[in-house]
């Protein structure tokens, strides 16, 4: 069993989520919460931190591939020849344990610079990023290499160890 993802239509990754679950097909879609204002009130809405990608758990078979891209809303797979490159699990836990810490995060874009490195301590013990200077703090990059995107935690009072 391997993590791939799987780009989707806009707009279209929770129902993707959902009806692939239907399908007993593991998948994660992590979300996020933001504010949002209309004329009449503010809210706050749940949005896909990757906006048009799911990522999906499964055995290298041509069945359960073939399930996934007949689902409505599904572009395919990420990677060489729309085959599908595997995620490695750590990249799709680090971005667990950060949503699952309830701590603040932004959406940050990919970089391809920087040092690597891996938090000591913690609640984020073991979840490693790239080392980057935003706004004159300490902040870590967790990237999901694959899609090119990102999310930035404040790291201040952690100790952090390159790789």
């Amino acid at each position: 069993m391997f993590w791939f993802a799987v780009r989707t239509r806009p707009r279209f990754e929770k129902k993707i989520a959902l009806t692939l679950q239907e399908k007993s097909i593991e998948c994660y879609l992590p979300l996020h919460s933001v504010k949002r204002q209309w004329s009449d009130r503010r809210q706050s809405v749940s949005l896909p931190l990757f906006p048009t990608y799911v990522f999906v758990r499964i055995a290298t078979s041509q069945d359960t591939r073939v399930a996934v891209l007949r689902t409505n809303g599904v572009i395919g797979f990420v990677g060489a020849r729309g085959i599908g490159t595997p995620i490695p699990d750590g990249e799709i836990e680090a971005v667990h344990t950060v949503l699952a810490s309830k701590i603040p995060f932004e959406p940050y874009p990919y970089l391809k610079i920087g040092q690597r490195v891996r938090i000591r301590g913690g609640c984020f013990e073991c979840v490693e990023g790239i080392l980057v200077g935003v706004n004159s703090d300490q902040s870590v990059i967790v990237s999901i290499e694959l899609i090119q995107r990102s999310i930035a935690i404040r790291v201040t009072g952690y100790t952090i160890e390159g790789i």
